[in-house]
């Protein structure tokens, strides 16, 4: 596996916008991996989703797709 995992924030003051957006890939007890996506206001707890993947080229493809995303929306390290 590559990156392991993705920290990203999204900060506009103007619109009073402090967010965040966490993804990382974990082992799974059966072979599996998955990405564990994690999002929210800082300074708050956030929404847990796991998604599983049966391998970790599928994981990382799903997880550099999301990524892609997120920056396109103004996301960034």
């Amino acid at each position: 596996m590559t990156q392991t995992s993705v920290d990203l924030k999204r900060i506009d003051p103007s619109l009073n916008m402090r967010r965040f957006y966490r993804m990382a890939l974990q082992p799974d007890l059966f072979g599996g991996v998955d990405l564990v996506r994690e999002w929210g206001r800082i300074g708050r707890r956030g929404q847990l989703m796991i998604e599983r993947h049966t391998g970790a080229d599928e994981a990382v493809v799903s997880m550099r797709r999301l990524e892609a995303v997120k920056r396109k929306r103004g996301y960034g390290s």
